[in-house]
């Protein structure tokens, strides 16, 4: 909406030249985020509590959690709403990226809220995993596909696929339109998975989630066709500088990210431990949604891999703890996702919060520093 004052008041901008400022945009983007996430929590808080939307806790799980029994859930309604009306705000909302990346989060919000209703409903498995991979992998395998075939070459957006700490055109692979929609359904679902599997700790899934979010946020804003320095007397986009894989119209994902980074900070404060209200299913899969789908269309699907590093170790020590029981018997972790390992092995949650958090910082530093290793 304020972008779009900017570009009325295009010839003689005055104060509202402001507003077509990407990095104004963005800080003006957390800022609103946090604002409605730290006034609206506790009414929504108090909504739920006399709703009796309270989460539902795994037997066989650590003792410690059953005293979250009637936590309020569902709060990541908030959290998502939050970074999309922010996004509504103070994103070009003529720009593709925005409108798919938006729309990605809407569907997987959609799934989510259909499987904590379930959950809460008495069904305490919820959405079957069946079910729910098809509506994961379906809608968005059908929104992504219709973009790569239909609009991707008209906003200028290569089917390649680049690699970390390398050149682009060193190493990339060029991949068909159906080929390309594979390979990104797969990044989105995975990460949507993954941060779903993360919601396990009270402030464990939220913390990556923000650092991810402030990492793509500069990502996004290089990558971007806005920003020009000089080289050598020329004018030169600074992607091709720091030969990052240039994706004009970008940048717009750097407010997105700030939304979701401002919206993560606000969500944090009541859900820091003891947590006054959990994201549930509505949050977490949209969240990792977003993040996936900003990982996609920015071109950094593998660099993601490092900046979602914890992610990509609960998803996987799931799979591993999983058919580890089916092929041999046996279990490799106390307990799987590996947060509930460490919490068999008498870790304190905060511990094992803090020290994901730290973990996910660095990692998040290893994929900047991947920009001057190229």
């Amino acid at each position: 909406m304020f972008y779009w004052i900017y570009q009325l008041n295009a010839a003689d901008p005055g104060i509202f030249r402001l507003f077509g400022s990407p990095v104004f945009r963005g800080i003006a983007a957390g800022m609103t985020a946090l604002i409605i996430c730290m006034v609206l929590y506790p009414w929504l808080i108090r909504q739920l509590q006399r709703k009796q939307v309270g989460e539902v806790i795994r037997h066989d799980g650590p003792e410690s959690h059953l005293a979250k029994r009637g936590t309020p859930t569902m709060g990541g309604t908030l959290l998502v709403l939050s970074f999309i009306v922010t996004a509504l705000l103070w994103c070009d909302l003529s720009n593709v990226f925005v409108l798919m990346t938006i729309g990605i989060t809407v569907l997987y919000a959609i799934v989510g809220f259909i499987d904590d209703s379930k959950k809460l409903k008495g069904d305490k498995s919820g959405l079957s995993e069946g079910w729910k991979m098809i509506l994961q992998l379906g809608s968005v395998g059908l929104l992504l596909g219709w973009f790569f075939h239909e609009s991707a070459g008209s906003v200028g957006y290569d089917l390649n696929v680049y690699f970390p700490f390398v050149k682009p055109e060193t190493a990339s692979l060029t991949l068909p339109w159906w080929g390309y929609t594979l390979f990104a359904v797969i990044v989105v679902f995975a990460t949507s998975t993954a941060c779903n599997l993360t919601d396990g700790l009270d402030g464990l899934a939220i913390g990556p989630s923000v650092v991810s979010g402030v990492t793509f946020g500069v990502l996004c804003y290089l990558a971007g066709g806005s920003l020009i320095i000089m080289v050598k007397g020329d004018p030169t986009p600074i992607s091709e500088y720091l030969l990052l894989p240039g994706v004009e119209g970008v940048e717009e994902l750097a407010i997105f990210c700030a939304g979701i980074v401002g919206a993560g900070v606000g969500f944090l404060w009541y859900n820091t431990f003891p947590a006054m209200v959990f994201m549930g299913d509505v949050g977490a899969l949209a969240l990792g949604g977003a993040l996936g789908s900003v990982a996609v269309f920015s071109k950094h699907e593998f660099l993601s891999v490092i900046i979602h590093g914890i992610f990509v170790v609960e998803f996987a020590s799931v799979i591993i703890q999983r058919y580890s029981f089916k092929l041999t018997g046996k279990r490799v972790f106390a307990m799987a996702p590996i947060h509930h390992h460490f919490e068999k092995k008498g870790w304190p949650e905060s511990r094992i919060t803090v020290r994901f958090w730290i973990i996910s910082i660095i990692l998040a530093l290893v994929a900047l520093a991947s920009i001057k290793v190229r």
